[in-house]
């Protein structure tokens, strides 16, 4: 693709300067490509109902034509000319959960492209809490189409560098609003049937929807990924979050798992590897190894999720040909971090029985 001459705002994210935020939005307005922070990860932002522009998003990621887009608004009222209905129960998450790391699916409207949603009749949408995202999107007056800003099957970029790494050239702009907070993609809830299924694991817990609904469904398609599988969500079919190295991801019982890679390490390095290790506050002492990666801490695991994708860039930085990471406990946003170790790891994991 031709090169852009792609210009870098930096914008204090508690304070967000006007003019530049309405710089950014007529970007958007132009049908342009503006790279921006959310309270999960960086997102490439165009307007959600022009389809040239939405197809600028496709060709600067790399991304597949049929891994649907996340629709951005900046206000609740923003909802309604997209979608056909609003039923109670999307009412009852919007009011808890909304501005927040929580992706909604609706049946769309005939605004929405086709290009959009993959191709199906569903429309995912969410409202950021982030004030430089949704300041954005109200200057704007559109909603904005936005997946995470990086090369697509690579780490989400949760700071601008990692934009800057993977875009740069390729988009209009990109905003510095510094360092996101949860650090992994927002929940996407399937509500267009009966029963609220989870399709991709997020900031927002099963155990935070369980508080709405009596009942909350995995979808299948998160165990396994299938190259037959028409995603109804981001995330679903491809794989994503990857380092440049190889992972394997290993799952138990603390002790075991530390032990584990310590016999890993010990083989793969004998075979001439340089191996890198993603470790925890309470393991990084035990590893002889000077490619030991602090994720962050077991007890805190929101930590780990902040992290995670900085740390599998910080590894390919590193030129290490393979990473051995410590899995965590699959409750709350350990769901959502072990669905991204998974996805990073192409499914090599590693689980010890006791």
């Amino acid at each position: 693709m031709k090169r852009i001459n792609t210009e870098v705002l930096k914008i204090d994210r508690n304070n967000p300067d006007k003019e530049k935020i309405k710089m950014a939005a007529d970007v958007i307005k132009n049908g342009g490509t503006v790279a921006f922070p959310t309270e999960t990860v960086y997102g490439l932002g165009a307007n959600a109902l022009d389809e040239k522009a939405v197809e600028k998003i496709f060709i600067a990621k790399g991304r597949p034509q049929d891994n649907p887009l996340i629709v951005h608004i900046g206000d609740v009222n923003q909802i309604y000319p997209l979608v056909e209905s609003v039923p109670e129960k999307a009412l009852k998450l919007m009011e808890r959960f909304w501005p927040g790391p929580l992706t909604l699916l609706f049946n769309k409207s005939d605004k929405i492209p086709s290009k959009i949603t993959g191709g199906l009749e569903t429309v995912a949408i969410r409202m950021p809490n982030h004030k430089i995202a949704v300041e954005l999107i109200k200057e704007a007056n559109l909603p904005v189409a936005a997946p995470s800003a990086n090369t697509s099957g690579k780490p989400s970029p949760t700071n601008a560098s990692h934009v800057i790494e993977d875009l740069m050239g390729k988009i209009d702009m990109i905003i510095d609003g510094g360092n996101t907070g949860v650090g992994v993609e927002s929940t996407v809830l399937d509500i267009s049937t009966d029963m609220p299924t989870i399709l991709r694991p997020g900031g927002i817990t099963k155990e935070d929807l369980l508080e709405i609904f009596p009942e909350v469904k995995i979808d299948p398609a998160l165990e396994k990924s299938s190259k037959d599988l028409k995603p109804k969500s981001p995330g679903q079919k491809y794989r994503h979050y990857s380092p440049n190295a190889q992972m394997i991801v290993i799952q138990g019982e603390l002790q075991e798992i530390s032990q584990s890679i310590k016999e890993l390490l010990k083989e793969y390095e004998e075979k001439g590897l340089k191996v890198g290790i993603m470790a925890t506050e309470q393991t990084k002492n035990i590893y002889e190894s000077k490619n030991v990666i602090v994720v962050g801490d077991r007890d805190r695991p929101e930590t780990i999720a902040a992290n995670l994708f900085k740390v599998l860039r910080e590894f390919d930085k590193k030129g290490v040909d393979l990473i051995l990471a410590e899995g965590v406990e699959e409750s709350g946003i350990g769901m959502a971090i072990m669905n991204r170790m998974r996805k990073a790891a192409g499914g090599n994991v590693k689980t010890i029985e006791n």
